[in-house]
């Protein structure tokens, strides 16, 4: 009986950790946002206070979480260990990082696009535009609409028909849900332009201005990186 209600507790435990790592992923709380008490939480999950201890033991130990005594707990992270498999989490200085990123993706999203015009079928077209509606229905409602920006992009890579892009293209750009944070919400008006832009392109089979509509999509962001690590240098 006893084995059985350790199990219960345990399985319990889990269910409220992945739902508070859910409600920090979909940006309730951000990176070093303060997290509401113990005791709040417990009463938010209707469970005891020992289990949302044990839930956020956990979730520090993921490296999303940080106790700081006196202060209260803090979101450190958006990523499970699992979730990053280039290895980027722990680097401090994530502006730089940031950076790099979009410079991969620089060196491998706009020739994706110019791909897609020529490989994509009406029906993947079709399903390309739904994305991009849904990008900007989720950003006028103030939802957040990162997975989709995501998703996204995902299916630009999956239109290119180019297997080793399909593979890598959700690799690198899952990777950005770790700064999300820094330029989203500050190039949000270029984003949803450019994201249209792209989308219009390659369903005129327009190989050049596919590849042009990505470059600036890229490039909006990496300036906008650029603009804060000088702020903050």
């Amino acid at each position: 009986m006893n084995h059985l209600s350790n199990l219960k507790g345990k399985l319990l435990v889990e269910q409220v950790e992945d739902e508070l790592f859910q409600m920090i992923k979909s940006e309730a709380y951000g990176v070093g946002e303060k997290l509401p008490n113990e005791f709040k939480l417990a009463e938010t999950f209707s469970v005891s206070r020992s289990t949302m201890r044990e839930a956020i033991r956990s979730l520090t130990s993921k490296g999303i979480l940080e106790v700081r005594r006196g202060s209260g707990t803090y979101v450190v992270g958006t990523m499970l260990p699992e979730d990053d498999p280039l290895g980027i989490k722990d680097f401090e200085d994530k502006e730089a990082i940031a950076l790099d990123l979009v410079d991969v993706r620089l060196m491998i999203e706009p020739a994706m696009a110019e791909a897609a015009c020529r490989n994509a079928t009406d029906e993947e077209i079709a399903h390309l535009e739904e994305l991009c509606d849904l990008v900007e229905e989720k950003a006028r409602n103030g939802e957040s609409y990162i997975k989709e920006d995501i998703a996204f992009h995902c299916y630009v890579a999956e239109c290119s028909k180019n297997k080793v892009v399909e593979q890598l293209v959700p690799i690198i750009d899952t990777a950005v849900m770790m700064f999300v944070n820094i330029t989203h919400k500050k190039v949000l008006h270029e984003t949803l332009l450019t994201h249209r832009a792209v989308v219009d392109a390659i369903a005129a089979r327009d190989p050049v201005g596919a590849r042009n509509a990505m470059i600036m999509h890229m490039t909006f962001n990496r300036s906008m990186i650029q603009k804060i690590m000088k702020e903050r240098s």
